[in-house]
C-alpha cells in the first residue's frame, strides 16, 4: 500500500537562499535527528544537486539497526524543485518532491512524499507501529531545525 505525506513549512528568506541551503546534501545531517547518526557515505556532501546525483549515506532510524539508503536526484528545476528517488534501502518505493515557491515575505516549501514498505501486511503492520510515526517525528525535527537555521516566518 502507498502511504503519502505532507508537510509544508514557511521560511523567511529568499528562494534562492533556500533552495542553496535545501540543495546541498551536506545540510541533510544537519537537520536529521542526531540519534539517528545520518552520514553520507561518497564523496559528494560538498556539491550542489544535479539530475543523476546519487547519495549514499547510513543512518540508524530505531534501535541502532544501521540502515544502507542509497537514493538518486531524478529531477531538478533550480530554484523551484526537486525529487529524489530511492536507489536501494529500506522502502519498496520512497519517491520524495520538494517544491519551493516565492511568498511575501519568504518561501513556502512543500515536501511530498510517497512511499511503500515491503512485505506486504508485516509492512503495513510496521508502517502503521513505527515508521509513520518515526516519518512525523523526523519531519519535525527538520522543521525545527529549518527554524533555527533559517529563521522563523512570523507571517502565520
Amino acid at each position: 500500500m502507498n502511504h503519502t505525506l505532507t508537510l509544508v513549512q514557511k521560511i523567511p528568506v529568499p528562494i534562492d537562499t533556500a533552495w542553496s541551503f535545501f540543495s546541498s546534501p551536506a545540510n541533510l545531517a544537519r537537520i536529521t535527528p542526531p540519534e539517528m547518526m545520518f552520514r553520507i557515505t561518497g564523496s559528494i556532501a560538498d556539491e550542489n544537486i544535479y539530475p543523476g546525483m546519487i547519495i549514499c549515506y547510513t543512518l540508524y532510524p530505531f534501535m541502532m539497526l544501521p540502515i544502507r539508503w542509497e537514493t538518486e536526484i531524478t529531477v531538478v528545476k533550480k530554484p523551484f524543485y526537486f525529487e529524489d528517488c530511492q536507489k536501494s534501502g529500506p522502502y519498496e518505493h520512497w519517491h520524495h518532491q520538494h517544491f519551493f515557491r516565492e511568498i511575501d515575505g519568504g518561501v513556502e516549501m512543500t515536501d511530498f512524499l510517497q512511499y511503500r514498505l515491503p512485505m506486504d501486511f508485516f509492512g503495513e503492520l510496521v508502517n502503521t507501529v513505527i515508521v509513520s510515526r518515526r516519518l512525523e517525528e523526523v519531519f519535525n525535527y527538520r522543521r525545527k531545525r529549518v527554524e533555527a537555521i533559517l529563521g522563523s516566518f512570523q507571517n502565520d
